[in-house]
């Protein structure tokens, strides 16, 4: 090996330690905090903590831009080294949500409590997909990366019923989660289905590939938080709507993963944090 090549091994080492897909689940983590707790104060003079959490997503934030300037920097530094194949790739990470999480140590014999606030998950499940709960069904604590990957076969199937029996059987806990876990895999899956890193340019082809089967199985969601989720994968300003229920969000990007998933022609499992790394295509702007 030249002296040459063990300098952008060593580069290429220094850009796959930045933990960018790590820094974009907690961004994304704090921003689903954000929504439900912006929800919540509706009925409340208390601000609930909603500044503490502003603050703490403006840091995200500027974490996660300083990570991609430094990775677009090494990646100009190597292109410039003529070792442009051994740039770090800006999104190594994006699966770091996925990892599945130890169950919680089993209750008590006796009935589960009941969720807080009652069954509004559930009902706004109803809502968006048409699809009513079951009958003497108690919600599970399921992880949010089990719940992906069956919301992602369920949109493969284009199956609604199988999709609502799967968010209702759900705590709202899990079914928010899904907020969390999901942007930067969005992330990733638009960029292989665009052949290129999602930028504002994309939105417009993001949206035609993506409002019909989302609006298909989830009837009940207002255009504008696809409009939002798609935008945030874009890089691109937001529409400024109200702000959406917390459930709203998290359903639509678990479904929004589906469908992109379906596009690429892959199934539930490549989201498996075990699973091969896919090939990306090549930029077909190029």
């Amino acid at each position: 090996m030249s002296v040459l090549q063990e300098l952008g091994a060593q580069i290429r080492a220094a850009g796959d330690e930045l933990p960018t897909g790590l820094v974009d689940v907690a961004l994304a983590r704090l921003r689903a905090a954000t929504e439900l707790l912006n929800w919540v104060r509706q009925t409340s003079v208390d601000p609930l903590g909603v500044p503490q959490l502003g603050n703490a997503t403006e840091h995200a934030e500027h974490a996660a831009a300083a990570l991609r300037v430094a990775q677009e920097a090494l990646a100009t530094y190597l292109g410039a080294l003529g070792l442009a194949g051994d740039a770090a790739r800006p999104d190594s990470g994006w699966r770091a949500g996925l990892t599945e999480v130890a169950p919680p140590p089993a209750p008590r014999a006796g009935p589960p409590p009941s969720q807080r606030l009652g069954p509004w998950w559930q009902q706004r499940v109803a809502e968006l997909t048409g699809q009513a709960p079951q009958r003497d069904t108690t919600p599970a604590a399921t992880d949010a990366a089990e719940l992906l990957r069956r919301v992602a076969a369920g949109v493969r199937s284009g199956d609604r019923a199988r999709l609502g029996h799967d968010l209702h059987a759900v705590n709202a806990s899990s079914g928010l989660a899904l907020s969390a876990v999901t942007p930067p895999v969005l992330h990733r899956l638009a960029g292989d289905l665009l052949g290129h890193e999602p930028r504002p340019a994309d939105l417009d082809r993001l949206r035609n590939a993506a409002t019909g089967p989302v609006r298909s199985l989830l009837p009940g969601v207002a255009p504008a938080v696809l409009d939002t989720l798609l935008a945030r994968v874009c890089r691109a300003p937001a529409p400024d709507p109200d702000q959406p229920h917390p459930a709203d969000t998290a359903v639509a990007s678990g479904v929004l993963t589906g469908v992109l998933l379906a596009r690429l022609g892959r199934d539930p499992a490549a989201l498996l944090p075990s699973a091969p790394e896919p090939l990306r295509p090549r930029d077909t702007d190029a």
